[in-house]
């Protein structure tokens, strides 16, 4: 795998797969960010649509400048999963968070779920975000996350083609049951898994388990919604068992001043509640734990043979 600075499965068949090498329990977590401006995601789709995106005010520069600032007061690192739109309308933005030190992937190109894509659609989507962000940045973009966390089973031909496409990991997976996403047979670790077209990281979101249930703890709207408590508890049992946990954000979360939309109620509180205070839980979070970004573990997954685990991400 190159390193940088910073279609029988809907059947039911397995993955075959190997563990990432667990660090030891002193290594980082890692800290992520999914780039997008506050009126593209799913919450609020309904008022704004894509054809719009341009004539709405932007606020992503000042957020994503508060996150590079607060990682910088607590030496940390990041991954920032970047919108291809983001960096042919905003190019400023991803050239701050390069400049910073952070490693930039990708989000894909216009926020559109893989559940929403053909194979050839998807792509195009992954292979044009690539190209602009690694043109605007000068470093190879290894890394992918899908919009909403789209990559549902059934949707395994993603990993072929991102192998295909010269990507060398994924963190698309929430191994969780929930409406609208999640893997629950997924891993709850970092591994390997071995495909058609060669072999592919993948780096989940976080959780923990209460009555043997996984709940999410990976940060974003679960860090706004649940108590603190739940995400500590997540990142501490990674710990424990000696491996690195996955956090999430996104830059409209630290930003409580963004315009309210006319939503229902439900999206209302999905999107607006917690925005208050999601940055000092966030501040919390980097006292508490250390962090970097995915790339700084890939040589791990390059280098270090692991004993195959059990098959089967049916």
């Amino acid at each position: 795998m190159r390193t940088a600075q910073c279609s029988e499965d809907p059947n039911g068949s397995s993955f075959n797969r190997t563990k990432v090498p667990n660090p030891s329990s002193a290594n980082p977590h890692f800290f992520t960010v999914d780039v997008e401006e506050y009126f593209q995601v799913k919450a609020l789709e309904s008022v704004v649509a894509p054809d719009d995106w341009l004539s709405q005010p932007t606020r992503v520069g000042r957020s994503v400048d508060i996150l590079l600032a607060t990682l910088a007061r607590h030496n940390a690192r990041g991954t920032f999963f970047v919108l291809g739109w983001l960096a042919k309308h905003r190019p400023e933005v991803i050239t701050a968070i390069a400049s910073a030190g952070h490693e930039v992937a990708s989000h894909g190109f216009g926020h559109q779920a893989v559940t929403a894509l053909s194979p050839g659609r998807f792509r195009e989507d992954v292979r044009s975000s690539k190209r602009i962000l690694e043109d605007l940045t000068g470093q190879p973009v290894l890394g992918y996350r899908a919009p909403n966390f789209s990559i549902v089973p059934g949707c395994e031909w993603a990993f072929d083609v991102l192998i295909e496409e010269d990507y060398s990991y994924d963190s698309s997976l929430f191994p969780i049951r929930r409406r609208g996403y999640g893997y629950p047979t997924a891993p709850r670790k970092p591994y390997v898994m071995h495909r058609r077209a060669g072999a592919l990281a993948e780096f989940p979101l976080a959780t923990t388990s209460f009555l043997r249930l996984a709940v999410p703890a990976a940060g974003g709207g679960y860090l706004r919604q649940f108590p603190l408590a739940v995400i500590r508890r997540a990142f501490r049992e990674s710990a424990g068992r000696g491996e690195s946990a996955t956090f999430y954000i996104h830059p409209w979360e630290v930003d409580p001043e963004q315009p309210r939309l006319p939503v229902s109620a439900f999206n209302r509180v999905r999107h607006y509640r917690g925005l208050a205070t999601a940055l000092s839980r966030i501040e919390a979070l980097l006292a508490e734990f250390r962090f970097d970004c995915i790339s700084s573990f890939l040589p791990a997954t390059a280098t270090r043979s692991a004993p195959p685990e059990t098959a089967g991400v049916a």
